[in-house]
């Protein structure tokens, strides 16, 4: 333990722990979050942390509206998207979201079945995303986009991305992005990787952590002890590679052979989770760079900074 943390677990036992409810989607932060919770990382730091995970992003932002949970794991573009009003949910008014950390670049990968060839065979076939104006959804247009293919497809949207997952694996569609461990379990299944959405749109900011504004400046010390466990639980995790395969194959029913390689494209120190939690501002221009081009109504968005609060981090890590 470090001595942040030697010191936190003191002041934990001294006092009662703070609840944070927190909801995410399936995917690469789950994993820090469930060892975090069996490891005893989130009381160290004075807080009990209740995750529930959405079926979509519409859900997703009507609940974080609405005071059901205090943050949300999920893509920045979500963030961005209901800030712009552009999200699809009908919110009751200005969302205030702003992102405090990041995870990932997206890990995002297209997914499809196997007698699909490459991009071009996806001609006439439904794709499916989200929701068709935030999440991923425009990683995927622009994929097919540059493929030529983005007008002849059908698109449909899913929900997030276990349920893309299902219904893939179902055969309901033949392609849809993916981010990792979700793509690992449909190529386990049969199912072929056709690009990587990084290789396509070059750095990007995926997941991220985020709370309305108001809750931040309520909540601030309960966020700061969060992002301190958060990066403690991704310590222990790359410490006990092992015993973070086995979290996967109990908590995400995952194979053994699945959940190692997952662990270990999650754990990688440069193309997996972001050990520094940091919010990559080039990454985050390309998420507005495909946001204005595809999005309704249309916007120029070109500034990072109304969409992020990097004091949290600051404490936190600093």
């Amino acid at each position: 333990m470090t001595v942040a943390g030697a010191l936190a677990a003191g002041a934990a036992s001294a006092q009662t722990l703070a609840r944070l409810n927190v909801v995410a989607f399936a995917g690469a932060s789950n994993l820090v979050l469930w060892a975090a919770q069996a490891q005893g990382i989130f009381a160290r730091y004075g807080l009990e942390v209740a995750l529930e995970l959405t079926p979509n992003s519409r859900a997703m932002a009507s609940d974080l509206y609405s005071g059901k949970y205090d943050l949300a794991l999920t893509s920045v573009d979500n963030i961005v998207a209901y800030n712009e009003g552009q999200g699809e949910a009908q919110l009751p008014g200005p969302s205030d979201f702003t992102a405090f950390f990041g995870v990932d670049d997206g890990m995002l990968s297209v997914m499809a079945a196997a007698d699909v060839p490459d991009l071009a065979g996806l001609r006439g076939k439904v794709v499916s995303v989200d929701a068709m104006t935030t999440g991923f959804a425009f990683v995927l247009r622009e994929v097919l986009g540059q493929a030529g293919i983005a007008e002849q497809v059908e698109w449909v949207a899913v929900g997030g991305g276990a349920q893309r997952l299902a219904a893939l694996l179902e055969g309901k569609q033949a392609a849809t992005l993916l981010n990792t461990p979700l793509d690992l379990a449909a190529e386990a299944r049969g199912f072929r990787r056709l690009a990587r959405g990084t290789d396509v749109v070059g750095r990007y900011q995926g997941i991220v952590a985020a709370a309305r504004r108001g809750v931040i400046a309520q909540k601030r010390d309960a966020l700061v002890g969060f992002t301190r466990a958060f990066r403690d639980s991704l310590d222990w995790l790359d410490a006990n590679r092992a015993e973070a395969a086995a979290i996967l194959t109990a908590r995400a029913n995952m194979p053994p052979p699945v959940a190692a390689r997952a662990a270990t494209a999650l754990l990688d120190a440069d193309r997996g989770i972001f050990r520094d939690l940091r919010i990559d501002e080039e990454g985050l221009r390309t998420v507005l760079r495909l946001r204005s081009k595809y999005a309704q109504p249309a916007k120029e968005l070109t500034d990072p900074s109304r969409y992020i609060d990097p004091s949290i981090r600051a404490a936190a890590l600093g």
